[in-house]
């Protein structure tokens, strides 16, 4: 992949394909693209991504088309990372009808080192106002601090969001990951009050490991409900929904390869959804479900899993934690309760224990739950200092 300083951004109109180009991210309106490829001008917004993936099959390395300055303004994003709307905060108004602005905010999140996905995030926000601001405000670098100002990604090729749905007033606190009931059950006894079952589907299950499946689920449904604990099924949501579990927490991979379909059918369940998300992007596409949770991960290089993302570290966890119009959860590499006080002291409301619980619950748990309610105490008093995000991909 190409170096951040190999990779550029240019208005639809100033962009040839030419072999062996810096990766491009080109920016025009739906108009622009069209008369571009030789198209019809068709004025259609719904028209957008099929143009996009054009350009993109042209050679370009991303494609951003801006479309209105209306009540809610759209960019259609199609990318190696992330295709959807990015979709203002309802009821701003928005200067991203400028291409040029847009071009250059992107640019400028492009030679911080985000990849194209996440430079259109920041794109966006620098261009959206709230109402009453001047149509052209001081742009700076304050907007990166505004959770107004954060947008929203769609799933799939149409602008779909789902509004508010889910009380968030319970804390979720320790936030315990297990792989059995048996293990639900241990940590429950403890005192952890929010608890994810994550067994992992084989890749050839048979008709034992779903009953085995199925048993696991109605026994730590079972052991959450007689402690008050709040309990999220990993994946398993058909399942988690028919045998009483009230939650579930899903992966951005799962989520969009259930379709419009399938993510209707889940959230008609009514089960609290938890979100998976690594980057500026996947922030954007988690807040579009109005999801119980966003887990901010990894904080710290974690082993439970092989994943490609740069570690989140504190200064994104409290950015997350400001931005993200949802309670954010720690996860990815919390070993120690002073760990779980730093991640307490950026504003999150949940933080993930996995390794970090010991093969005796009852005797780390009390420390980790001191550990949280000091940093609570420290993030009550003092508050989180935050930056601007860094970069949680490669494009190296």
């Amino acid at each position: 992949m190409s170096k951040p300083e190999q990779r550029r951004v240019a208005a639809i109109g100033d962009w040839r394909p030419r072999p062996g180009e810096p990766a491009t991210l080109v920016v025009g309106s739906l108009a622009d693209a069209q008369q571009w490829l030789g198209h019809r001008t068709t004025g259609v917004t719904g028209d957008a991504p099929a143009a996009a993936r054009a350009l993109r099959e042209a050679g370009a390395g991303a494609v951003c088309l801006v479309e209105g300055a209306d009540a809610r303004p759209l960019v259609w994003l199609q990318s190696e990372h992330a295709c959807g709307w990015l979709a203002a905060p309802r009821g701003m108004g928005c200067d991203s009808g400028n291409v040029a602005l847009f071009t250059g905010q992107a640019a400028a999140a492009v030679a911080k080192g985000f990849v194209f996905a996440d430079a259109a995030v920041l794109a966006m926000m620098a261009c959206t106002r709230r109402p009453g601001a001047d149509a052209q405000p001081d742009r700076g670098t304050q907007f990166v601090h505004d959770p107004a100002l954060l947008p929203q990604l769609s799933w799939g090729d149409e602008p779909r969001f789902v509004g508010a749905r889910v009380d968030t007033s319970r804390r979720l606190d320790l936030y315990g990951i297990v792989d059995s009931a048996e293990r639900v059950q241990q940590v429950v006894d403890a005192g952890v009050r929010t608890v994810q079952l994550r067994i992992k589907q084989p890749p050839a299950p048979h008709a034992q490991w779903w009953a085995h499946l199925r048993g696991e689920i109605e026994r730590s449904v079972d052991a959450c409900r007689s402690t008050d604990a709040e309990l999220f099924v990993n994946d398993h949501w058909q399942l988690a929904a028919e045998l009483g579990a009230p939650g579930v927490h899903l992966g951005q991979e799962d989520l969009q390869a259930l379709g419009e379909d399938g993510r209707a059918a889940l959230l008609a369940t009514g089960l609290a959804l938890g979100i998976s998300s690594h980057s500026l992007w996947e922030l954007c596409r988690a807040r579009a479900l109005a999801p119980r949770y966003i887990a901010c991960g990894p904080v710290w290089p974690t082993l439970t899993k092989a994943m490609p993302w740069i570690a989140q570290g504190l200064d994104n966890l409290a950015w997350w934690c400001r931005m993200a119009g949802a309670p954010v959860v720690a996860i990815g590499g919390v070993l120690a309760p002073e760990q779980v006080r730093d991640a307490a002291r950026c504003g999150a409301d949940g933080v993930c224990i996995v390794r970090g619980l010991g093969e005796a619950p009852r005797q780390v748990v009390p420390q980790l739950q001191a550990a949280l309610e000091a940093g609570r105490r420290d993030f009550e008093a003092q508050g989180a200092s935050v930056a601007w995000p860094h970069p949680s991909l490669s494009v190296a």
